[in-house]
């Protein structure tokens, strides 16, 4: 009777799975999306990536153009900083409406930059109107409100060095004028 060779003791190891396949598994969450993203509704969206170029700096994501024959779009994405805004025209029967339609927007989206006043400037060169005039606020930040051409409101600011002193003097500006039943963008 021939002599058996000893098994090795090998660890044991799951069997190689066949529905993997050689490409990664896909993330429910696209690369570079955050919790919360913008879709803006916008009559000339294509018009508007353009503005938003030169007034916030914004790159387009020229691959996510999704155009319509007569120019308008179904689908457009940017980056402004690091974060994604999407937007479309506005379509016949759609639920979205445009803010100029409406006459106002109740949302605001905020831009945190390095350098706020650079940026406020090329937003007003650019047809921006002021609605809360850029300037240091009693919470830190150089901030300001304005709306683009399109109808939609944004908000500029970037944290600044101020005394205690500025800041408590600011804070009691802002205070006196609340208790007014007036807002510092109203006062414009």
């Amino acid at each position: 009777m021939p002599k058996s060779r000893p098994r090795k003791n090998k660890k044991a190891t799951k069997p190689k799975s066949k529905s993997k396949s050689k490409s990664k598994r896909r993330s429910p969450i696209p690369e570079g999306f955050r919790s919360v993203t913008p879709y803006l509704a916008i009559n000339g969206a294509a018009e508007a990536i353009e503005w938003y170029k030169k007034a916030f700096g914004a790159k387009e994501f020229v691959k996510e153009r999704q155009a319509m024959p007569d120019g308008k779009l179904m689908h457009g994405r940017i980056l402004i900083g690091d974060s994604i805004v999407m937007m479309s025209d506005v379509f016949p029967g759609g639920t979205h409406k445009d803010p100029l339609e409406l006459g106002s927007t109740p949302v605001t989206l905020h831009i945190y930059v390095t350098n706020v006043d650079e940026v406020w400037n090329r937003a007003i060169e650019n047809g921006a109107k002021v609605d809360q005039q850029l300037d240091n606020q009693f919470w830190g930040e150089r901030y300001g409100q304005l709306r683009d051409p399109f109808g939609h409101s944004w908000s500029l600011s970037m944290r600044v060095q101020m005394s205690p002193e500025e800041l408590e003097q600011k804070r009691q500006q802002a205070m006196s004028m609340f208790a007014q039943n007036q807002h510092p963008a109203s006062s414009e």
